[in-house]
């Protein structure tokens, strides 16, 4: 595979042709000025030192440089292989609660946006750790699957909000469950879910999901979103005064349920961490996953393209060397070397 990575650069080349008319009328407009003054041999006799071919060749040497140099600067690239890359470090799966408490606005802008920046922030923080990405309601799916791509990982996350999931509620025993078999199943890295969501939990058993999760050498950290006093849950499009009621009319208040989480955290050997608008909790998290034991893997990393613009630089400064060591005189020492004179 070839292409040019500053393909714009390329659009100099209209500078080359322009360039040889302009030296090729030059020429022309110097003979003819020669020739108007007087008779071409008898100017030849009173400049023997001119020389008519050196000025053509250091002018093509000079544009063969202007030409290398100008597809250097469009930097060509050369070649498609896999690199492979030693990594040292641990595989995540984040669960990030989507139900529609996450709408609530006690964490502004909400719940769900203030639990997707962090995510976001976390993601740039790592750089040799493994990463997944679970998305859960009444039922959990997999959003991005264990990768190394944290490019594709923040892409996914962005497009989330919490009509992803058809099926409403907080399922979050289904979340660790989901989260426990997606991990590879030979790999000895250190493995790790981080449950983000506000804790009403109302379809399953957490807790127990979390203990055997540990049973297979499964950390969980569960991040708290939102306040324990709550906070309505917006519906429709006029999130300012239209919310979630339940069958008697009164509005829902749904809140963060911090023992539940803490209940979740220590079944599993991990840690709750509250999220609200004073402490988002990240670096405390980060610390965290910071400090576990991480361990050797392989990736296998394409490094698509080759740089090969040195080599055309090369080539340039050595032809703009020579033309700048030929001389437009006649060498006195070459014209003394006559191979095919006839002695008589």
């Amino acid at each position: 595979m070839f292409r040019f990575a500053n393909s714009y650069m390329l659009y100099g080349l209209i500078v080359l042709p322009i360039l040889i008319v302009l030296f090729y009328v030059t020429n022309r407009w110097k003979k003819k000025n020669i020739a108007d003054f007087g008779d071409s041999s008898l100017m030849q006799q009173l400049m023997p030192e001119a020389s008519t071919t050196k000025p053509v060749w250091k002018f093509y040497l000079y544009i063969l440089a202007l030409l290398f140099i100008i597809l250097g600067l469009a930097r060509p690239q050369f070649g498609s292989k896999l690199q492979e890359v030693k990594r040292k470090g641990i595989e995540i799966m984040i669960a990030l609660d989507v139900s529609n408490s996450m709408n609530a606005r006690d964490i502004q802008p909400s719940r769900l946006e203030r639990a997707k920046q962090l995510v976001s922030k976390l993601v740039d923080k790592l750089s040799n750790d493994k990463i997944g990405l679970i998305v859960f309601a009444g039922d959990a799916y997999t959003q991005v699957p264990i990768t190394t791509d944290y490019v594709s990982a923040k892409m996914f996350l962005s497009t989330i909000t919490t009509g992803i999931v058809p099926v409403q509620g907080t399922a979050i025993g289904k979340a660790i469950d989901l989260a426990s078999n997606s991990f590879p199943p030979n790999s000895e890295l250190q493995k790790v879910i981080i449950i983000i969501t506000d804790g009403e939990n109302h379809e399953d058993d957490p807790v127990e999901s979390a203990k055997k999760a540990n049973e297979k050498g499964i950390l969980v950290y569960t991040l708290g979103m939102g306040s324990p006093e709550g906070a309505p849950i917006p519906e429709g499009s006029d999130v300012s005064r239209n919310f979630k009621k339940d069958r008697q009319g009164s509005v829902v208040i749904s809140k963060l349920d911090e023992v539940t989480l803490q209940k979740i955290a220590l079944s599993a050997g991990g840690e709750y961490i509250p999220a609200n608008n004073a402490q988002t909790g990240l670096n405390k998290l980060f610390e965290k996953v910071d400090k576990l034991n991480k361990k050797e893997f392989e990736s296998k990393m394409y490094s698509e393209y080759d740089d090969q613009f040195q080599y055309f630089f090369g080539f340039a400064l050595l032809l703009l060397i020579i033309e700048f060591l030929i001389a437009e005189k006649k060498s006195k020492l070459l014209s003394n070397i006559k191979l095919f004179e006839i002695k008589k």
